[in-house]
């Protein structure tokens, strides 16, 4: 399921750049460089939140100080995101399957490769019993694993949230992203999910894709009410309700 990292992180950046180019060459040829490469995007969004969503599932069991091991290895998480993931797109990645567009393939691969070495890397502090907060939440574990990811690949893969739910600067939108947050609050109520929203800029050379996050039920804990009350990791809560607009995972990838 996962590459080895030391056989290909000397030249990742050209591998996935390889892949990228003989990909775009092919479809473009057959008319559907822009189709492949925006699903592409979205299911490297979508498998990217499918982390954050095992994340935040466990969130209760991780902020448990009474247990020391808890059982939440990067093997069941990743069990978890994968089960996640083919929940919303139908796409079994632990089996060979040809929807999924060849440039997507070693993408995906690299990417659960990389989510489940965040919560290796946090392991240590999981197990550690008598401490509640161990600073492991969706959005830390996001920001960890994108800067992984983006190490490897290149490609430019991030959450953010609008600026008066921004907690993180690395989190802040840019000016495409900012609009494209601002069209999704005043187009769409707390119960409608859109579409991910899709644009191809710099004169078609890149397609720039943003898959809306809402907040579930679990979100609320850290990001609900009452508004001001300080959450388990010390920040003020926003008194959010469930269904609200939270931000965006966004996706860049190269046409040309």
């Amino acid at each position: 399921m996962t590459l080895n990292s030391s056989v290909f992180r000397p030249a990742a950046k050209i591998l996935v750049l390889a892949v990228l180019v003989v990909c775009a060459g092919r479809s473009q040829a057959a008319g559907v460089d822009q189709a492949q490469a925006t699903e592409t995007a979205r299911l490297l969004a979508i498998l990217f939140d499918s982390g954050r969503v095992a994340v935040g599932k466990n969130q209760e069991l991780l902020n448990d100080a009474s247990k020391g091991p808890k059982g939440f290895t990067p093997a069941v998480f990743e069990k978890q995101m994968l089960a996640e993931f083919q929940r919303r797109t139908g796409v079994n990645l632990a089996e060979s399957n040809a929807d999924v567009p060849e440039m997507a393939k070693p993408l995906l691969a690299r990417l659960v490769e990389e989510s489940s070495k965040t919560i290796a890397s946090y392991q240590p502090v999981i197990d550690l019993p008598g401490v509640r907060y161990k600073g492991l939440i969706p959005a830390t574990f996001g920001t960890e694993t994108a800067a992984r990811f983006q190490n490897w690949s290149g490609i430019y893969l991030r959450q953010i949230a609008p600026d008066h739910l921004l907690r993180n600067p690395k989190n802040k939108p840019d000016d495409f992203e900012a609009r494209q947050l601002r069209l999704l609050a005043s187009k769409f109520g707390a119960t409608e999910e859109p579409p991910p929203q899709v644009e191809v800029t710099d004169g078609g050379r890149t397609l720039r894709l943003l898959l809306p996050l809402y907040y579930s039920k679990a979100c609320l804990d850290c990001h609900g009410a009452p508004r001001g009350h300080r959450d388990v990791s010390g920040y003020p809560r926003e008194g959010a309700k469930e269904g609200d607009l939270g931000g965006a995972i966004s996706v860049r990838l190269p046409l040309q």
